[in-house]
């Protein structure tokens, strides 16, 4: 069973392809697109890592014409994603390109009509690209084609759908207690695209208003969504959808395949690992995304499984299978470390709990970010390669 390690493109510097194969997984998933971030880095070359919006590859002539272009990062001319790739293919394993499509700060304080648009009016989450917006999904097709002419077996596309407004920025805060309703609410959508193709756009953007006034005019915060909300955000399923669609055909025609990662775990558990309420299929409407229909127009399809508890793990994996059907390919993604995983022995039961829920694979995040005895828990795959590595 395949078995993958994310890891970013600055954390190479102090390991190879064999050093990060050797922590018991069968491939490799590295981040060719990247955020900003500040990270802390506990084996890095430094311990706190400063982290780029943009692509670690030129971008050849794919935008040409298009009016938005990603952020190239320092390193691109020395071609780190296809130095890896010759390493990965001397050593007879698979290498993911990992993505991040519509979450780019730089691209959103440049053209900010691009962004998403609250219900105030206001394009003040400059990191969320609205996949409605024409410019940016010509820019997200251009970049899955872009990083699947890197030589990688696939693409893995991360917020390739609606943003959140607790997510829109890296420096945010409130005094007020918005409670869900009213966040939910301020992190919806209302540009002119949005508006043009979504049903009863200005009756949500109205309530999307009041209810969010009332709350910062002293109200009191709810957790209960008006229905014209609720139905608001699901009618977005669609744009995800045929983005989705173009973008996995775009890497298709390139040799490649793509993965289509889904948020909705780390919406949820992403802070303290204790996700509560449904299982994370249910929500994922709230970010644009139906399972069930992207299920018809992608291989492969990864959710994050960021919960301390094993049984949330085996419902949130079994949800989204029953949500995908017996296809696409289902990889669940888990964290070895704080906040979820407490010991070995708690991320093999995880594990085995995905693996009997209905996850084809398992993957881990993120080797740059987690402490080398905490990447010591990964469970070896029972088929190793010779020296010990395990097979695809």
């Amino acid at each position: 069973m395949d078995s993958s390690l994310y890891v970013l493109v600055e954390d190479l510097r102090r390991a190879d392809a064999a050093q990060i194969l050797s922590h018991g997984v069968s491939s490799i998933t590295i981040g060719a697109a990247y955020h900003r971030a500040r990270d802390v880095t506990p084996h890095g070359r430094t311990r706190v890592t400063f982290r780029y919006d943009g692509i670690h590859f030129p971008p050849g002539d794919l935008f040409d014409g298009l009016r938005l272009r990603p952020p190239v990062q320092r390193d691109a001319d020395q071609e780190p994603i296809r130095s890896l790739r010759e390493e990965t293919r001397a050593l007879g394993v698979a290498l993911h390109g990992w993505g991040v499509f519509l979450h780019n700060t730089t691209l959103g304080l440049a053209f900010p009509d691009v962004t998403q648009e609250n219900c105030f009016g206001d394009r003040a989450a400059p990191a969320d690209l609205c996949p409605s917006n024409p410019d940016v999904r010509a820019y997200a097709v251009a970049l899955g084609r872009a990083m699947a002419r890197q030589g990688v077996d696939s693409v893995v596309a991360e917020s390739l759908h609606f943003g959140t407004f607790g997510h829109g920025y890296h420096h945010e805060r409130s005094f007020v207690e918005l409670g869900p309703a009213a966040e939910f609410a301020l992190g919806l959508c209302f540009c002119p695209h949005c508006v043009a193709c979504i049903p009863h756009a200005e009756e949500a953007r109205a309530e999307a208003s009041r209810l969010t006034t009332t709350v910062l005019d002293g109200g009191p915060p709810t957790k209960d969504l008006p229905h014209v909300l609720t139905a608001y955000a699901q009618a977005r399923a669609p744009i995800v959808t045929s983005l989705t669609a173009e973008v996995a055909e775009a890497v298709s025609a390139e040799g490649s395949r793509l993965t289509f990662v889904d948020l909705t775990g780390a919406v949820l558990g992403y802070a303290d690992g204790r996700p509560a309420g449904a299982p994370a299929a249910a929500s994922a409407w709230r970010i644009g995304v139906d399972p069930t229909a992207l299920a018809s127009v992608v291989p492969s399809y990864a959710i994050l499984c960021y919960a301390h508890d094993t049984m949330r793990v085996a419902e949130d994996v079994a949800a989204y299978r029953k949500a995908l059907g017996s296809e696409p390919v289902l990889r669940a993604v888990l964290r070895p470390g704080h906040p979820d995983t407490t010991s070995a022995d708690h991320l093999a039961a995880k594990v085995t709990a995905a693996r009997k829920n209905g996850a084809d694979t398992v993957d881990y995040y993120a080797y740059g970010l987690t402490p080398l005895p905490v990447l010591a828990r990964i469970p070896h795959l029972e088929h190793p390669l010779p020296g010990g590595r395990a097979s695809v």
